[in-house]
């Protein structure tokens, strides 16, 4: 089982030195062959890890001591060579275009295309728009000259359809004959003789 702790003291003469746990209790002794053979030599404060073994009198002491400072140095330096290399691809990956993934510039031929198609496309929709819009609602048209006998009104009446369709809705024979003529829907002539609203305007004694 690995324990960690603080090396308390150091005697670098003799090759020992004692162990304070991390989480209490009594110094251990940690003797030099504790330590991995790297050339270094201990440092009092500082962290160790180690696992719990027997010295040559049963008293408990260290064995298999990691040295923590040595150990993150180590990561460290095994670390940094990745990171510089990971650091300079970003770098060379920022400089330098991406030929798979370049993002293509709309070319003027391309844009110039585009603008006549749209404005050919405009140009064809106002026209259907025009063709579709309906006529005005109303028009105003001549009335032919008013027949003989049929009213005193004037020969040259100018009338329009504006809805009208039936005899109570007329003001004269002149108007009632224009719109029999000239306007759609209307229900001014029963027995279809070409004389329209026999009976109210055109030869009722009373018809003007």
């Amino acid at each position: 089982m690995q324990h960690t702790g603080i090396l308390r003291s150091w005697n670098d003469e003799r090759g020992f030195g004692f162990i304070a746990p991390t989480h209490g209790g009594a110094e251990l002794f940690v003797h030099f062959s504790a330590f991995p053979r790297d050339g270094t030599r201990p440092t009092p404060g500082e962290r160790l890890s180690y696992e719990l073994g027997t010295g040559r009198d049963g008293r408990p002491q260290a064995v298999k001591v990691v040295r923590s400072a040595v150990g993150e140095a180590r990561e460290r330096r095994a670390v940094a060579p990745v990171q510089a290399r990971s650091a300079v691809r970003d770098h060379d990956a920022g400089r330098r275009p991406r030929g798979g993934h370049r993002r293509s510039q709309p070319s003027v031929l391309g844009l110039l295309t585009l603008a006549a198609l749209l404005l050919i496309g405009g140009g064809w929709a106002y026209q259907r728009f025009k063709a579709a819009q309906p006529l005005p609602p109303s028009v105003e048209v001549p009335t032919s000259p008013m027949a003989p006998g049929r009213g005193t009104e004037s020969p040259h009446p100018r009338f329009r359809c504006d809805g009208r369709t039936r005899c109570s809705q007329m003001t004269s024979c002149a108007e009632a004959t224009w719109f029999l003529q000239n306007c759609p829907g209307t229900e001014m002539d029963g027995n279809h003789d070409g004389v329209p609203c026999e009976q109210q305007w055109c030869t009722s004694p009373v018809a003007r």
